[in-house]
């Protein structure tokens, strides 16, 4: 029985060494999927600083075209009234006279003491455009349409005269008058 015991005494030992074993074992592959899994969300989550900068410029562009607009739209229209004009139109009917009184949109207010400066050319101009015009051209609301678009077209040429291209052409850049309003607007 001696042998008998001695068996069982070994076999006794030797589960818990197997048992050992195999949780060496198992923590070993845990403590490697962990530190494997760490590795892989560091590198994906670690970002490179040239993608940072990039990703920045991307967010930033959108937002800052919308500040931009919301600047534009939050800033209230800058007119500048001018004084009346007073001109002879050309005779149709005898003696015709017209009397209009304008407001210019700017697009911004730097550009109203820009104005200031070509106001003796510009009331000059304006005077010579109005006094080519015959009173049938004017009292239609197309008519008057047109007269503005004229007239701010003449008085963006005197602002920002137009330039010559390499082809020889002239080219009127967009000046800054937006817009030409009449406050008043007399034919007699």
């Amino acid at each position: 029985m001696a042998k008998d015991a001695k068996p069982a005494e070994d076999g006794a030992e030797a589960p818990p060494k197997k048992s050992k074993k195999l949780l060496i074992i198992i923590l070993a592959a845990v403590l490697v999927i962990v530190l494997a899994g760490g590795g892989a969300a560091f590198f994906l989550l670690k970002s490179d600083p040239a993608e940072d900068e990039e990703t920045a410029e991307e967010t930033e562009k959108p937002s800052k075209k919308k500040a931009a607009k919301k600047d534009k739209k939050e800033e209230p229209p800058v007119f500048i009234s001018m004084e009346p004009f007073t001109v002879n139109l050309i005779p149709e009917t005898g003696d015709q006279y017209l009397q209009v009184a304008l407001a210019l949109e700017m697009e911004d207010a730097h550009a109203e003491a820009d104005l200031k400066i070509r106001m003796p050319k510009i009331r000059n101009n304006i005077t010579l455009l109005l006094s080519s015009k015959k009173a049938s051209e004017l009292m239609p609301k197309e008519g008057k349409e047109k007269l503005a678009e004229n007239l701010k077209d003449e008085i963006n040429s005197v602002m920002e005269p137009p330039v010559k291209n390499k082809k020889g052409e002239l080219i009127a850049p967009d000046g800054p008058v937006q817009s030409v309003l009449f406050t008043s607007f007399i034919i007699q």
